[in-house]
Parts: structure tokens; C-alpha cells; sequence
């Protein structure tokens, strides 16, 4: 009996001891896309975040333990999603960042806002996310009414008096269109066309049919990179050179990969500053590391304002000198002020919004690269 007992007693040891030593890291939940058709992003965001933790434990992690990232794919879907979250908060994680699409997003925040663990969005920018008074969700993205801005005042800029808008019916290019649907009719533009196409189809022809029937001057797609580099490589194959201008989610190299070359010029998108756009020293010295582990840059802005969701987690932990939701939390809204993101300074707001402003004009040109516009 007393050497069952024994037996019993190292055992328990044992199984305590393994959770202590799980214990002894801190962990930040990752939610991305990596399979499915924004897989490319989920990858970028991937490999930005564990090169950060990689270089931040070198460091000596935060609060004296190392970082270990945990990441769960959301495929880039709501549902998906939902699951994701609800593993992620069985996992100990301390803060989650991520994730890309506005819609996916907004079907994990109230699991994670419910376990009292902060997120932190990268590529969401709906406006409602923020107005629902979560008080431990952020994002490291602008939103759409600034974005709304940006597009009106781009498209007034470039003199297009008549205007078609296109959307997939996302949270994301539904508000955006909307937005941009009244600041345009606001400043006198004519809207000829305010429609939406499903996504994920292999032939949009009949939507191009539509659009220049209606006899734009251009064109602004709302919805997503997939969606619009089809749209260009099949408006080129009916002859048709009405430009297309997009918003932020329009923002990767694999617009160029589906378009090819010759369709996406004279595309014009607008975005926070591409990564070879971003001119701190941070940045750049990041920028070169990231290209030395990968051979490659980030596929867009996008893997780099994750790459800022996890610098702002670290610093909130480190900052709040707890890992308690709520205190991290309080300390984002507080007292993180100006802190040095690679995309440059972040601040949030009472509602978790990120402070200043971000969007820039970007255009295509012959070679497929994106190159800033000033106007």
C-alpha cells in the first residue's frame, strides 16, 4: 500500500510539475486564415508574429517568462472562426491577435470578450466592431469611415464626376460601400451603379456586363483581393478600360498573381503604407530580418499590423506588469501612447479604434508593384 502510494504520489508530482512548466511561458493566441482564399494573409501574419516572439524572447520574453505563440486557423470563415476562438481560450492564451476579414472577426469577439481575454484585429475594419462597447477589443487597422474619407476625396481628386460601386455584401465592403455611397453623393459625385457579387465565383461577367452599362467614369470594388483580380483579368478580356479603384482589402501581391501583369495596371487601391513604404529604423531593420528568415517581404500591410497587434499585446502585458485581461486592457486604453509600431505611432481610443491617420493611394503599375501616389 505504502508503495502504491509512492507510485501515486511521484505521479502527481509529475502531471504538477508539466503544468508548472507550461505555466512558465506566456502565452498569445494567433487567429489568421491559413487555408482558404485569404490564406496568403493568414501565412504573412504567421510568420511576422513568430519571428516577433522569436527576437522578443531573445530579449528575455515579457514579465520574465518566454512568449509562446499559440495559433489556431479561422480559414477565413465565421464559422470557423467561432471554433477557433473557443480553442484559443481553452488554451491559457493571455491575448489574442488577429484576425484579417471584418466578418470573421465579429464572430469571435464576444468568446473572447466573455473569457476576459484582449484582441487585438489587424486587417478589420468595420465600423461596427468598435461600437458595441467591447472594452478588451482593439485594432491595430483604421476603419471604414476614415477609409469612406479617403475614397470620396481620392476619387474627387482624380476628377471622376460618375461613380459605380460594387461590394461581396461583407461586413467589411458592405460598410465601406455604404460610406463611400453617401460622402460621394454628398460632394456632388453621381453613383450610376450600387450593387453587390458573390464571392468565391469563377466567372463575373455578368456583373462586368452590368457595370459598364451603367457607364461609370470608374469603378470602386469594396470587397477583397481574390475577387478583384479576377474582376480585372476578366474586364480586360472584354476590352473594357474603365479603371477600378479598391479599398485596403484589395492590398496584396496576389491581385497581380490573378490579374496578371497587363490586367491590374492603373488599378488604384487604397491602404495603409506598404511594408517597403514603412521608413522607421524599427521597421526597416525588422523588414530586413523578416527578409533574410523568409526570402520574401510580407504579402501586405496587413501581416504587419498583426506584427503590431503582438508588439501591443507584449507591451500591454509587460506595461500592465500582469497577464490579467482587464488590466492589459485598462493599460492599451490608459496608458499606451505613441508606442512605436513598425506601421508607425499606435494610440487607441476610448472604443479600442487606433488613433491618427493611416491610408495612402496606391496605383499599379506595368511591373504588377504598387507604387505610392501623392496627391
Amino acid at each position: 500500500m505504502k508503495k502504491q502510494l509512492l507510485v501515486l504520489t511521484a505521479a502527481v508530482g509529475l502531471a504538477l510539475g508539466g503544468g508548472l512548466a507550461q505555466a512558465e511561458t506566456v502565452k498569445i493566441g494567433l487567429m489568421a486564415p491559413l487555408t482558404g482564399s485569404w490564406a496568403s494573409e493568414g501565412q504573412g501574419m504567421k510568420k511576422i508574429v513568430e519571428l516577433l516572439a522569436e527576437q522578443q524572447n531573445a530579449k528575455g520574453g515579457v514579465l520574465g517568462k518566454q512568449i509562446e505563440v499559440i495559433t489556431e486557423d479561422d480559414g477565413g470563415d465565421p464559422r470557423t472562426a467561432s471554433l477557433a476562438a473557443q480553442r484559443l481560450t481553452t488554451k491559457g492564451v493571455v491575448a489574442v491577435v488577429g484576425t484579417y476579414g471584418s466578418s470573421v472577426t465579429e464572430a469571435s469577439q464576444t468568446i473572447y470578450d466573455e473569457a476576459k481575454i484582449p484582441q487585438i484585429a489587424n486587417g478589420s475594419t468595420a465600423i461596427r466592431l468598435t461600437e458595441k462597447g467591447l472594452e478588451l477589443f482593439f485594432r491595430t487597422a483604421p476603419r471604414d469611415d476614415e477609409q469612406g474619407r479617403m475614397a470620396a476625396r481620392t476619387i474627387g481628386k482624380l476628377g471622376f464626376k460618375k461613380v459605380a460601386i460594387l461590394h461581396d455584401s461583407t461586413s467589411y465592403a458592405k460598410g465601406l460601400a455604404d460610406e463611400a455611397n453617401a460622402l460621394l453623393k454628398k460632394q456632388g459625385v453621381e453613383v450610376v451603379f450600387f450593387d453587390a457579387l458573390t464571392p468565391k465565383e469563377s466567372d463575373y461577367t455578368a456583373i462586368l456586363t452590368k457595370l459598364k452599362g451603367a457607364n461609370p467614369d470608374i469603378v470602386l470594388f469594396t470587397g477583397y483581393y481574390p475577387e478583384a483580380g479576377l474582376l480585372l483579368r476578366q474586364k480586360k478580356g472584354m476590352n473594357w478600360k474603365t479603371p477600378f479603384i479598391g479599398g485596403d482589402a484589395t492590398n496584396n501581391a496576389d491581385l497581380v498573381k490573378i490579374a496578371g501583369k497587363e490586367a491590374a495596371e492603373g488599378f488604384y487601391f487604397l491602404s495603409p503604407p506598404q511594408p517597403q513604404d514603412l521608413d522607421t529604423p524599427d521597421a526597416k531593420a525588422f523588414l530586413a530580418d523578416y527578409q533574410k528568415k523568409y526570402n520574401e517581404l510580407p504579402p501586405s500591410i496587413w501581416a504587419v499590423l498583426a506584427g503590431d497587434g503582438f508588439r501591443v499585446a507584449a507591451a500591454g502585458i509587460a506595461g500592465a506588469k500582469s497577464a490579467e485581461g482587464d488590466k492589459v486592457a485598462e493599460y492599451l486604453h490608459k496608458d499606451l501612447k505613441n508606442y512605436p509600431g513598425l506601421s508607425g505611432p499606435i494610440s487607441f481610443d476610448s472604443k479600442g479604434d487606433r488613433e491618427g491617420d493611416v491610408y495612402r493611394v496606391y496605383k499599379v503599375d506595368a511591373e504588377g508593384k504598387f507604387v505610392l501616389q501623392k496627391l
